[in-house]
């Protein structure tokens, strides 16, 4: 926890820009969101897991919640910003998407982002996400509203999902 916190501090300004809840993330706050992804597990409701690099901490990724009736999820994830660039966010992401259309046999997975994250945008692209649309001031950080992008991958369009089932 104290690692997770470490990093969190240590890019602040950088989540700040994306995540409405780095800007007052504290010490308490990690644990609670530690202590929230355990319940998580628990409830049979997704998981959140670290990303490591060369066994160091650098970003988490997880699932916001499975909607088992309607076989979905949504996705979030964040990295360090020495860590971008690398292709560490992109293997994370592709793992995740995996187990989640082929382990689990859900049909859906969701992004969003920013509308003016490029990078994160760009990531979701690269993997084959489709772009839904946009949800209009879906969240808010210090200067005001922003919009998400939208996007969606399903098990029929996810190689590795097709060729499971």
């Amino acid at each position: 926890m104290d690692e997770l916190y470490a990093l969190i501090e240590a890019n602040r300004g950088h989540l700040a820009k994306w995540l409405p809840w780095a800007a007052d993330q504290t010490r308490a706050g990690t644990l609670r969101f530690v202590r929230a992804t355990r319940a998580q597990i628990e409830k049979n409701n997704g998981f959140h897991a670290v990303i490591l690099d060369r066994e160091r901490l650098v970003g988490v990724v997880g699932f916001h919640g499975v909607d088992w009736q309607h076989r979905s999820t949504s996705l979030g994830y964040w990295l360090a910003e020495e860590a971008q660039g690398r292709g560490t966010m992109s293997e994370a992401a592709r793992a995740m998407v995996n187990h989640a259309l082929g382990v689990w046999r859900l049909n859906r997975v969701e992004i969003r982002a920013s509308v003016e994250n490029e990078r994160s945008r760009s990531l979701i692209e690269r993997l084959g996400f489709r772009f839904e649309g946009m949800a209009r001031q879906a969240f808010r950080l210090a200067d005001g509203y922003h919009d998400d992008a939208v996007y969606s991958m399903l098990a029929a369009e996810w190689p590795a999902a097709r060729a499971q089932r």
